[in-house]
């Protein structure tokens, strides 16, 4: 029924009208549900104004951007968006505090984790030196505690030549990346390998340290709580990589977020719980810019900004600007149309 330990079930197999139907499917749930038109819009605190953007096929456009809401840049493929936000707007403005989110694949070294990327690996192998009487480099999987035939990896590569590399569970450490000696000191009866075998739910129910548990509720909040402490950054899919960027920044205030196309390949539940962290950092003093195909994200914009009217030399036009309401009535607008309710 989630992600993560949570998956890996067949929840319902029919039709898609049985699917429609199921009570045992979160897809089949969404199926059923219509999102309405957001009619309570939040105003502007302030506007950056982009003159004369010619840009690829922008055709030399001023357009206000409106900041502390939330903003769906929308039109079909082609129509200009990257090019206004991400060529004219972000690098007109980069002083502003712009923050760039997507969903490519989180950079570092192999051993890279969802510890180490939320901050929290230095303070757990603290505790760790302090409870055993140690020093906490011997937990650090890239020290002397590391396994010496894995280089504390867990897993040791074949070369496959012409083919990708294949990787096999370390023998001596059976994947667990330390040596014998360093396993056998605990916290709270739990080893090192334990502790990043923890969920994030696990993680945040584990520690009594506050400093911990406010970076791991942050994961929480993302809905990454199906995530365990030590999973490498190489098995995070694309939405999972957007929503550790994401948690990392929830503590800014007075940013402006870029977000380009952030619901592709994500699930309906996912990006319902996009939503609410996108307004969450809105509310914290934030502003939010979404370039954005899907419909259920653009509804609950605040304040649209639509391109076209069609792709390549036939776009890069205002079309229109407004509410979803507002645009919804606008006649020129094709992502207008799709958004009206008749």
């Amino acid at each position: 029924m989630g992600a993560g330990i949570n998956g890996g079930k067949i929840t319902f197999e029919g039709t898609f009208d049985e699917l429609k139907e199921s009570t045992s499917s979160i897809t089949g749930k969404y199926f059923k549900q219509i999102q309405k038109l957001k009619l309570n819009t939040r105003k502007p605190t302030k506007c950056l104004s982009v003159k004369n953007a010619k840009t690829h096929n922008l055709k030399n456009i001023d357009v206000n951007i409106p900041l502390g809401i939330f903003l769906s840049v929308t039109g079909v493929s082609g129509s200009g968006k990257s090019s206004l936000i991400m060529d004219e707007f972000a690098k007109q403005f980069s002083n502003e505090d712009i923050i760039l989110i997507d969903q490519s694949s989180l950079t570092g070294s192999a051993r890279g984790n969802v510890a180490t990327y939320s901050g929290v690996f230095n303070e757990i192998r603290n505790i760790f030196a302090k409870e055993n009487g140690t020093t906490n480099g011997l937990f650090s999987s890239n020290s002397k505690g590391a396994c010496p035939d894995c280089k504390g990896l867990g897993f040791n590569k074949i070369d496959m030549h012409f083919m990708g590399d294949v990787k096999v569970e370390c023998e001596t450490c059976q994947g667990k990346k330390y040596k014998k000696e360093i396993l056998s000191y605990t916290y709270q009866g739990k080893n090192i390998n334990d502790v990043l075998n923890l969920t994030i739910v696990e993680a945040f129910n584990f520690f009594k340290q506050n400093d911990i548990k406010s970076k791991v509720k942050m994961l929480l909040d993302v809905g990454l709580g199906y995530l365990t402490l030590g999973q490498t950054h190489d098995t995070f899919s694309g939405g999972e990589a957007q929503r550790l960027k994401l948690a990392s920044k929830l503590s800014k205030k007075g940013k402006i977020f870029i977000l380009d196309e952030p619901t592709s390949g994500l699930h309906f539940a996912d990006i319902k719980t996009l939503l609410d962290l996108l307004n969450k950092i809105i509310d914290n003093g934030n502003s939010v810019i979404t370039i954005e195909h899907n419909l259920d994200v653009i509804k609950q914009s605040d304040w649209i900004i639509d391109l076209g009217p069609e792709g390549g030399e036939k776009g890069g036009e205002i079309i229109a600007e407004g509410t979803p309401l507002e645009v919804s009535q606008n006649k020129k607008s094709v992502t207008g149309h799709y958004l009206s309710p008749n």
